[in-house]
C-alpha cells in the first residue's frame, strides 16, 4: 500500500516537471519562432523591445524605397514632358521650314512667269518693230521708153547732186539723137579723130567714162548710164543740162 502511494507520488511530481519542461520548449520555439520573423541583416532579437525597433525599421526602408521609386516616375515623366516638348518644338520648325521654303519657291515661280511674260512681250514688240523696220519697200519701177529711161537718170542725179530737170534732158535729147539710144555719129570731127559720138545724149567715150555715174551700166549705149554721164559732165561745163542749147 505505501509502495503504490509512493509511486503515486512520485508520478504527480514526475509530471509536473514534465509541464514545466515542455513550457520551457514553448517558450524557447515561440523566441526561435519570432527570431526567424526579423531580417537576417537585422540582428539577433533578445527580447521583446529591439524587436519592435527592427520591425520600425523596415517599414522605414520600405517607405524610403517607395518615395525613391516615386521620385524616378516623376523624373522620367518629367524628361518624357521635356522630350515631347522638344519633338513638338522641332516638328514645328520643320513644318515653317518647309513653308518658308514653299512660299520661296512660290514666289521666284511667280518672278520668273512675270520675267517670261515681260521678255514674251517685250520680244514680240521687237519682232514687230522688226517687221515694219525691215518691211521691203517696193522697187521703184520704170518704163522701157524715153520717158522712163529720163526719170530712172533723174533720180539717180538726185542722189549724186547732179543738177538738171526733165525738161531740160529731153530737149537735149531730142536734138542729139531723136531719143534713139543707138544713135552714133560717124561724120563729125570727133568720128574723124576715132571717137564718134554715141547713144541718147551722143557723149564720145573718153567723156562718158571720165563723167561716168557709179551705180549705173559701162555701156556707152545704155540709156540712163549715157544719160548720167552727159548730164554729170554738162553740170561741171555749164552748171547743168538745162543750160545747154546746142551741141557741147
Amino acid at each position: 500500500m505505501p509502495k503504490n502511494i509512493l509511486g503515486r507520488a512520485h508520478s504527480r511530481n514526475l509530471t509536473k516537471q514534465h509541464k514545466i519542461a515542455i513550457a520551457g520548449v514553448a517558450a524557447l520555439g515561440a523566441a526561435a519562432i519570432a527570431a526567424s520573423a526579423v531580417p537576417s541583416n537585422a540582428g539577433t532579437v533578445t527580447t521583446g523591445a529591439p524587436a519592435t525597433t527592427a520591425q520600425v525599421a523596415t517599414g522605414t526602408a520600405l517607405k524610403n524605397v517607395h518615395g525613391t521609386v516615386t521620385d524616378q516616375l516623376a523624373t522620367q515623366t518629367v524628361k518624357l514632358d521635356t522630350f515631347a516638348a522638344q519633338k513638338k518644338a522641332a516638328d514645328a520648325a520643320v513644318a515653317k521650314k518647309a513653308a518658308d521654303a514653299a512660299a520661296k519657291k512660290a514666289a521666284v515661280q511667280a518672278a520668273a512667269k512675270k520675267a517670261a511674260q515681260a521678255h514674251a512681250v517685250q520680244a514680240a514688240a521687237s519682232r514687230s518693230t522688226q517687221r515694219v523696220e525691215i518691211q521691203p519697200v517696193a522697187a521703184k519701177t520704170y518704163t522701157n521708153n524715153l520717158d522712163g529711161w529720163i526719170r530712172q537718170a533723174l533720180d539717180i542725179m538726185k542722189t549724186k547732186g547732179i543738177p538738171g530737170s526733165y525738161h531740160g534732158l529731153h530737149k537735149n535729147i531730142m536734138r542729139e539723137s531723136s531719143g534713139n539710144p543707138m544713135a552714133i555719129n560717124n561724120w563729125d570731127i570727133n568720128a574723124i579723130n576715132g571717137i564718134p559720138s554715141k547713144g541718147l545724149l551722143q557723149v564720145i567715150p573718153p567723156t562718158f567714162n571720165a563723167y561716168h555715174v557709179a551705180g549705173t551700166s559701162w555701156n556707152i549705149y545704155d540709156p540712163v548710164a549715157n544719160i548720167t554721164a552727159a548730164a554729170n559732165y554738162a553740170a561741171d561745163k555749164y552748171g547743168s543740162i538745162d543750160n545747154v542749147n546746142s551741141a557741147y
